[in-house]
């Protein structure tokens, strides 16, 4: 029999990358390929789209190259990605209109801010389970409208399409033939009405953006078309899941049912927890969004975004030059017996998740003369465990659900000292996976479970391993640690102007 395998394309906001699995959900062969960022102006962020495409046909080839395979082996297509970052290109020539628009770009703070003043942001956030913020793509679109000229004229007649990265990708996979995105991505535009599941009209309104630019939605395992493109792949491979980078990394650690919960550490922390099929408006502080269940339809999610993370261990390398290499951190954190009484708070742009202040900024007390660097570095990793504990505590309030147990992606988790903690700080295990990429993962495993690749999830779930971290601190310890951090932040929050 002909080997078989799976392609995950998984673009991200920094580079993307392919990786191929085979029927065993073993990873063949993978490929990855940086892409520029683009800064025009303090505080704006962009891609170039066709950069992107370019990045992701090269990897598909540099995979299927070293997996010696034939692009006809691939059964199925998944495709995760950079979530909220905006795209716009005219449906004729297939060329983006301008550069994309990233996630992280904050150009349209004042616009934002202007809808908050007029009272809109109650009313989004009912629909959307999002908060007013320039992080979600509608105001980004508007800003396109509002400095291109001519180009509203041109989206009224149908000329001009909007999309995520996924629905980019698909639609250069395509040849442009399909114009489409999932549930997940929908939900995190701010125009997505997540109880009705449909483009809301309302919300278009408040925004001023024809629904003639929207793509289709659809659940996250479905067959959002074939391929068409001869440069990268054969013709005719369905692509048959799409799902925002965080929603596949839950899907990857198979968190299918309620009250399950994976935490993602990269640049920053993205906790997510399953909620089921039960809708009700998130607190303040975490944000609503659509995931799937296991068979690729949508389900509810609670989210918690922590904007610093790995930053943090970035800015003590790069900005103080404490270390050379971000795994030097794990041993210098176990030279000293704790953190001497020093706190970090990593408030480098603001605190996302559950304080959600982005105008404070970062923090470190409890220095003296005996402080050492290993004390900083210790307290900074610390600081990483606090804030997700910090969110975890909001989430089983709201949620009503008491977490059995924590799966754990991304680069952070290496670090054995730091997962510990982390255990110890939630009184939880911690099950850090031993697959690097739970990401492309999730997106490979929905799009060869559609195409009964794999038929049986139970089995190949059951062949992921994990690390497992049980908690050892002491109560009287752990209370003493949450408190002290609780003390700094609310001193943080609530300091004089």
């Amino acid at each position: 029999m002909k080997p078989r395998a799976v392609l995950a394309i998984d673009q991200g906001t920094t580079g993307t990358r392919a990786i191929l699995f085979d029927q065993k959900a073993s990873p063949i062969s993978s490929a990855y390929q940086e892409f520029s960022q683009i800064y025009p102006q303090p505080g704006w962020v962009e891609h170039d789209p066709v950069e992107i495409w370019k990045s992701c046909r090269a990897v598909i080839n540099q995979a299927l190259a070293k997996s010696r395979l034939e692009a006809s082996a691939i059964e199925a297509i998944g495709i995760t990605n950079q979530r909220e970052t905006t795209i716009l290109w005219d449906k004729g020539t297939g060329k983006p209109v301008h550069p994309a628009i990233v996630w992280q770009d904050r150009r349209t703070a004042h616009f934002t801010s202007g809808l908050r003043k007029l009272g809109y942001e109650p009313v989004i956030r009912e629909k959307t389970g999002l908060v007013l913020d320039p992080y979600f793509s509608a105001s980004k679109i508007r800003w396109l409208f509002d400095h291109i000229p001519g180009l509203r004229r041109r989206a009224d007649r149908g000329k001009i399409a909007f999309g995520t990265i996924d629905a980019w990708l698909l639609w250069k996979l395509t040849g442009g033939k399909v114009h489409a995105t999932d549930f997940t991505n929908a939900s995190r535009t701010l125009l997505f009405n997540i109880k009705t599941r449909q483009w809301d009209p309302a919300l278009l309104k408040i925004f001023k953006i024809p629904e003639a630019i929207l793509p289709e939605v659809k659940n996250s395992g479905s067959c959002f078309g074939y391929t068409r493109d001869p440069n990268s792949l054969s013709k005719g491979i369905p692509i048959t899941a799409m799902m925002g980078d965080q929603q596949a990394a839950l899907y990857g650690q198979s968190c299918y049912e309620k009250g399950q919960a994976k935490n993602t550490y990269g640049t920053g922390c993205f906790l997510m927890m399953n909620l089921g099929t039960q809708f009700k408006k998130p607190p303040f502080g975490l944000l609503a969004t659509l995931a799937c269940d296991e068979e690729g339809k949508s389900s509810y999610a609670l989210e918690g975004a922590i904007f610093i993370a790995g930053a943090a261990i970035q800015w003590l390398r790069d900005g103080l030059g404490f270390f050379r290499h971000a795994r030097e951190t794990e041993k210098l954190a176990r030279k000293v017996p704790d953190s001497g009484g020093v706190v970090v708070i990593p408030a480098l742009t603001g605190l996302g998740s559950p304080y959600w202040n982005p105008h404070v900024r970062g923090m470190m007390t409890g220095l003296t003369r005996g402080t050492r660097r290993e004390h900083i570095i210790r307290a900074t990793l610390e600081s990483l465990a606090h804030q997700t504990a910090d969110v975890m505590e909001l989430m089983e309030k709201y949620s009503g659900h008491s977490v059995q147990e924590l799966k754990v992606d991304g680069g952070a988790t290496a670090n054995k000292w730091l997962m510990q903690y982390q255990a110890d700080l939630l009184n939880l295990p911690v099950l850090a996976s031993e697959r690097a990429e739970s990401t492309a993962w999730g997106a490979a495993k929905l799009a060869g479970h559609s195409v009964g690749f794999w038929p049986s999830l139970k089995r190949i779930d059951g062949r992921q391993k994990h690390r497992k971290f049980a908690p050892k601190m002491k109560p009287a310890d752990r209370n003493k640690s949450r408190l002290i951090w609780k003390r700094e932040i609310k001193r943080l929050l609530f300091q004089p102007a």
